[in-house]
């Protein structure tokens, strides 16, 4: 195969935007798009050896997988060992559970179903897993563990039968990925069925090239470039991904691969020698740049500023040299290599894989090491302060129960109903009053709002239609249940406001349709007075653009001064906005009147931390708060 450089060119534009992307660069808001440019040159490259060595009958599944072996596992492997005992010192015992998952799932390529199943890769608790990024080697792993085998038996058929075929395929994944992008849009992210339509286009690009000369377009290949550095510009986390969007930058590679000649002014740039540098370095420099963000991430209280993370970006090229120098490289070449033969290369990946896989098990069986101390309390003890709220039972949540029955006392006279903003308030209720006979109906994300919710965000239509289902099922309980006095409502409200929402009807408004949901919250209100029964909406904590439990957190791991959690007040969000504008309807009450004063809010009362993010409540702070303020009296008060 001839040696192209403005393909290891390529490369340097697809690393260098996704390690500014998971810099929080915001020029770069799609640079996760440069995932996506690997895959078509995996496609191509993979697919052009593939040809050649079935064309000349030499095919061997054993050295494509000893080939696999040695360009993927060394580099991996090193980075891994720097990663654990950084784990081990910063991490909580969750994370560290959730680092020794990942290890286990890394050595079985199926990292990328691992992280589908916890969650989403722009969710901010993404930026602090160390191998996040491998679900994009899983994805190729998994496509190369069959690809080779259905090419070599394609190719007993003739050569144009093999490229329909996988014509065929590129198609079917990318109807699959363009329909999951609206029905699953996390599965859709992270699993190979719906990724497999780029790799297949690089080797559709294989197909086209392979045994021909090479062709020479400016105006296309400069074209393909365009599409991919408007998609970095241009996409953000709401791009739906992969989906119709993900072809500007897989269009964009092919047509580079395909028009790229030497003599064009597009092969000419990608051709710089700097630019080929971090080309040929680009899988470490993938491999490096997360475990240095995550754990920059990990050790400070508030997000790292631009400064840091540019140092971290260029010490991630740094070491990414002396990986492919000292690793990549030594491994990689055949007598040459350290590992000169087949057996030395299938055994030494073996047994280091079972030491990670031993690593990684040890973790699980130890649940994340809880027992590890600051000196004055336990990592464990720790991160129960700042444990999820959901108030009565970590039964009460509706996502996860069809209908949980959520109650203090039989026959209830008071009912709790929102989404986790209202969860956060009921051990502050109970404190207040130990006698009150409450009812707990909540589902996450879900706002008490009659026959309207949110879309986008990771909800979908079908999520939509189970949310308004919900609050109509919590009607009727109400309308059932004429013993209540006082039906307190909360939420976030945001989601409401910032998203697309669906309507009982299946109409979709708009995002920031103030009016639709003010009239919706009247109607709510009214639905409620209906039954006799006095309400009263409770606001959502002011909240920080930080994570404020991880703050305390880490202040008293790391020995630092929990006044730096504290944050300005007088920060309005759009739920505070849209709150105001139905006081007259229904009285509300503002907790940053509890949490703030006029210069400042407090993530903490003396030992007590009163959040457990950036947002909820904790548990301890809501009991405090509930006792400080007699909560359920007080509403009782408010409340008409």
């Amino acid at each position: 195969m001839q040696y192209r450089p403005e393909i290891d060119g390529l490369r340097a534009v697809a690393v260098l935007p996704v390690i500014l992307f998971h810099g929080g660069f915001h020029w770069f808001s799609g640079g996760f798009i440069g995932v996506d440019v690997f895959f078509v040159i995996s496609g191509y490259l993979i697919t052009t050896i593939l040809l050649s060595d079935l064309e000349n009958n030499r095919f061997s599944i054993s050295q494509f997988y000893e080939r696999r072996a040695r360009r993927i596992l060394p580099a991996l492997f090193a980075v891994m060992i720097a990663c654990i005992p950084f784990a081990y010192a910063w991490m909580l015992p969750s994370q560290l559970l959730d680092f020794a998952q990942s290890i286990v799932a890394v050595i079985f390529f199926v990292s990328n179903i691992l992280f589908w199943r916890e969650a989403g890769y722009f969710a901010p608790v993404a930026e602090l897993k160390p191998l996040l990024h491998t679900w994009s080697l899983a994805v190729e792993e998994q496509y190369y563990l069959l690809f080779p085998i259905v090419l070599a038996l394609l190719w007993k058929f003739k050569r144009r039968v093999s490229f329909i075929v996988i014509i065929a395929f590129t198609i079917s994944s990318f109807v699959l990925a363009e329909w999951a992008s609206r029905t699953a849009p996390g599965a859709n992210f992270y699993l190979a069925p719906t990724r497999a339509w780029e790799l297949f286009a690089g080797s559709i690009c294989a197909f086209l090239t392979y045994g021909r000369g090479q062709r020479s377009s400016n105006f296309l290949s400069a074209t393909g470039l365009a599409l991919i550095v408007a998609s970095i510009i241009l996409y953000d986390a709401s791009t739906p991904f992969p989906s119709s969007y993900t072809l500007a930058p897989v269009v964009g590679t092919s047509l580079i691969i395909l028009y790229a000649s030497h003599t064009t002014w597009t092969a000419k740039l990608l051709s710089v020698k700097i630019v080929v540098g971090i080309g040929l370095i680009s899988y470490s420099a993938y491999l490096w740049h997360q475990p240095l963000f995550s754990f920059a991430r990990l050790r400070s209280l508030d997000e790292p500023t631009p400064a840091v993370m540019g140092l971290l970006a260029c010490l991630s090229l740094g070491l990414a040299w002396v990986s492919w120098r000292f690793i990549e490289a030594p491994f990689r070449y055949g007598e040459r290599s350290t590992l000169p033969t087949r057996k030395m290369v299938f055994t030494t990946s073996a047994i280091a894989s079972l030491v990670f896989i031993a690593i990684g098990s040890l973790g699980l069986l130890k649940q994340g090491f809880p027992h590890r101390s600051t000196g004055v309390i336990s990592y464990q003890d720790l991160e129960a302060r700042i444990a999820p709220n959901h108030g009565l039972s970590a039964d009460c949540d509706a996502s996860f129960n069809k209908s949980p029955n959520c109650y203090t006392f039989e026959n209830p006279n008071v009912l709790l109903w929102g989404d986790s903003f209202a969860m956060h308030l009921a051990k502050g209720i109970v404190a207040s009053d130990p006698d009150v006979a409450m009812q707990q109906h909540t589902m996450s994300s879900c706002a008490p709002v009659l026959r309207l919710a949110h879309i986008g965000n990771g909800k979908t239509n079908r999520w939509a239609d189970r949310c308004i289902r919900f609050n109509d099922e919590v009607l009727g309980w109400l309308r059932e249940n004429r013993q209540i006095e006082l039906v307190i409502l909360s939420s976030r409200f945001d989601q409401l406001i910032e998203n697309d929402i669906q309507a009982a009807d299946g109409a979709s408004l708009p995002s920031r349709s103030i009016e639709s949901i003010v009239a919706g919250i009247r109607d709510t209100v009214n639905e409620i007075r209906k039954s006799g029964t006095q309400v009263i909406i409770v606001s959502p904590p002011p909240r920080a653009d930080y994570d404020i439990g991880q703050c305390l957190v880490k202040s008293v791991m790391f020995d630092r001064d929990l006044e730096n959690c504290d944050f300005a007040s007088g920060i309005n969000t759009s739920a505070f906005e849209m709150l105001r504008q139905v006081t007259e309807l229904v009285p509300v009450h503002w907790l940053q009147n509890e949490i703030c004063n006029e210069k400042k809010c407090f993530a903490r009362r003396s030992d007590t931390f009163i959040y457990r993010d950036d947002k909820h409540l904790s548990n301890e702070g809501s009991v405090l708060l509930g006792i400080q303020n007699s909560w359920l009296s007080t509403f009782r008060g408010k409340s008409r």
